[in-house]
């Protein structure tokens, strides 16, 4: 009887199946190439080459080594990677913890206790037996044990959500790596560009006050009015006015990347403060196809795991419509006298299949199965609403590189024809020939285009940044097999001064 027990439950597994709807990734409708965006961006048509871009590690191709060193020390110390990764950390033992439901649970117990009967109440009361132990000690060891047969994949379905909720997790920490190393990148960025507007202020500063010394020698002589004084001492007030701002916006700068990298905001002061050049982008970069991206981002491939782990949760609340049959056992060594604790006489055990069916409570399971239905189609709009704005993301990077570029050639010269401006209207003031209010016009023309070309130099690399984020580049481990679709750059002309 025992064996057949045992064997009727065992034949159960080769009966068993999976509830509930079984993943398939959904297929999207996407563009094959980023069209008119590409084509604003690249110089000329786009090549599939090996190019910068390839590199894992696009942030090198800048070819700035100080901020190699601040990404690397960003990955290893910045506190959103240290969370994220404790994520994974806990996504990966809740998968753990959900895999052991698919073995036998056995507890092992131990007990003493000490014991005395009634000798008044029922039952013992009743007989007068002489010599009867009315008090006694009782030792115990054993273990217990219950499986329950998976039958209808209730935990197989558990396990798959769980799988899939650590790969969204591994994926939510890559998306949390690109970010961090997109924000080192464009701070850094921001304080090289803050530094060339201020040393551009300073030179603009000094041609200022060399000209107001010139006004007043003029007006000492008679040569001009107070009024071109007045003039001329407004327009260097004006110029140090701003230096104190971008001053402000250096140390800002400064202490948002060392806050990205661990440290107190004043950690890097000394190291960022001293002046370097705006990072130059690469020639080449690699924008692949649209397609790439549902591979390559990470957000992408965490949206698409969380709707793989509500599919699953609906096949889990499924399986609690159906019956649970499990396997227990016991087994225990008895005895009131330890000497006899492990004899075989001493032993009791029992072992039988159950069977549970929650039949009263169907109404409320079946509305836990309406539930993870509605997370799943949640999920299935977010997976849709990620993708879309993914491939927003990177048109409008494209366009925003494209459009940047040409605003950097058209300010490169403005400020060549505004150089000549001043030079030529300093000359006649000098001659005689002109009033100072075309002098200062000039200057002051001058002043707008160079401080609006230092700050294009700082976008076009940070529209740069953003299109290298957009396009999920930097978190991989190791650079792609395949070559990619390129565009190229047309080498952006710095302004002078």
């Amino acid at each position: 009887m025992r064996c057949g027990s045992i064997i009727l439950a065992l034949a159960l597994l080769p009966c068993a199946c999976t509830v509930g709807p079984d993943y398939r990734a959904p297929k999207i409708a996407i563009e094959q190439s980023f069209g008119p965006a590409t084509r604003l961006a690249a110089s000329q048509p786009s090549a599939v080459t090996n190019s910068a871009m390839a590199a894992a590690q696009w942030w090198r191709t800048l070819g700035d080594p100080l901020l190699d060193k601040l990404m690397d020390r960003a990955v290893a110390s910045n506190l959103d990677l240290k969370i994220a990764a404790a994520r994974v950390r806990q996504a990966r033992a809740q998968l753990a913890y959900a895999t052991g439901g698919q073995y036998p649970q056995v507890n092992v117990d131990a007990s003493y206790s000490y014991n005395q009967l009634s000798q008044t109440a029922a039952p013992y009361n009743a007989f007068n037996l002489p010599g009867f132990p009315w008090d006694y000690n009782q030792y115990q060891v054993g273990f217990d044990a219950a499986w329950e047969v998976d039958v209808f994949g209730g935990v197989r379905r558990g396990v798959e959500a769980a799988q899939a909720d650590l790969a969204a997790s591994a994926a939510d920490q890559q998306n949390v790596l690109l970010s961090v190393m997109a924000e080192v990148a464009r701070n850094y960025v921001d304080l090289r560009g803050l530094q060339r507007r201020y040393a551009i202020d300073q030179a603009n500063l000094q041609s200022q006050q060399e000209t107001l010394e010139l006004t007043r020698d003029r007006r000492q002589r008679g040569v001009v009015t107070e009024l071109d004084v007045a003039q001329a001492t407004s327009q260097v007030a004006k110029t140090e006015a701003q230096l104190p701002l971008l001053r402000r916006a250096q140390s800002e700068a400064i202490h948002r990347i060392a806050t990205l990298l661990g440290q107190q905001p004043e950690a890097l002061t000394d190291e960022l403060t001293p002046p370097q050049p705006v990072p130059l982008p690469p020639p080449e970069i690699a924008i692949g196809v649209p397609a790439e991206l549902l591979r390559r981002r990470p957000d992408i491939r965490r949206a698409e795991r969380q709707l793989a782990a509500a599919t699953a949760r609906i096949g889990q609340a499924t399986a609690d419509l159906y019956p649970k049959f499990s396997l227990t056992g016991n087994f225990s060594m008895l005895s009131a006298d330890t000497t006899k604790l492990f004899d075989w006489r001493s032993a009791t055990y029992g072992v039988g299949p159950t069977v549970t069916w929650p039949i009263f409570d169907a109404d409320r399971l079946h509305r836990l199965v309406d539930i993870r239905s509605a997370e799943q189609e949640q999920a299935l709009a977010q997976y849709d609403r990620t993708v879309l704005g993914a491939l927003e993301e990177t048109h409008n990077a494209l366009v925003a590189l494209a459009t940047e570029q040409q605003r950097h050639r058209a300010l490169a010269d403005a400020v060549a024809a505004d150089q000549t401006a001043v030079a030529v209207a300093q000359d006649q003031y000098r001659q005689g020939v002109t009033d100072f209010l075309n002098v200062l016009v000039a200057q002051r023309s001058l002043f707008e285009s160079q401080d609006q070309l230092a700050d294009s130099d700082r976008a076009v690399t940070t529209s740069l940044v953003a299109l290298y984020k957009a396009l999920a580049g930097g978190w991989e481990p190791v650079a792609p097999k395949n070559p990619s679709p390129t565009l190229t750059l047309p080498r952006s002309t710095r302004g002078g001064d």
